[in-house]
């Protein structure tokens, strides 16, 4: 059975940082991109960040662009979204998603995730 857990979210002040987890297990993720998403209270899920399988590409929301880092292990099998100078609209529950490489359309598409998990919330107060 394939489980996506997300983990590290919480309540930060303005400024502050927050360092989420994903870790992936159930099957084999070789060569998969890896993807965090949000989704805030009456909004839409948007994309904040993806990797792919190498961890030499990157992928970032201009929302968050130079504010977020997104980095793998796949020794671990875990995802990480490093979160700093966090900002109230970057309030949300943040979910982590598997790309299968059968997919080779846009990484920013949630459709084109397989695997997701339950989301962390991560609420930023001014």
């Amino acid at each position: 059975q394939v489980q996506v857990i997300e983990s590290g979210g919480g309540l930060v002040q303005t400024g502050g940082s927050l360092r989420l987890s994903c870790a992936a297990s159930g099957r084999t993720f070789n060569g998969y991109t890896m993807g965090w998403f949000r989704q805030a209270p009456g909004k839409e899920r948007e994309f904040v960040a993806a990797i792919g399988w190498l961890g030499v590409r990157t992928y970032y929301a201009d929302s968050v662009k130079g504010r977020f880092t997104i980095s793998r292990d796949n020794a671990k099998n875990t995802v990480y979204l490093q979160m700093n100078s966090l900002k109230p609209e970057d309030t949300a529950v943040y979910s982590c998603a598997a790309r299968p490489p059968k997919y080779t359309g846009s990484y920013y598409l949630p459709r084109e995730y397989d695997y997701w998990g339950q989301g962390t919330q991560v609420t930023v107060s001014s």
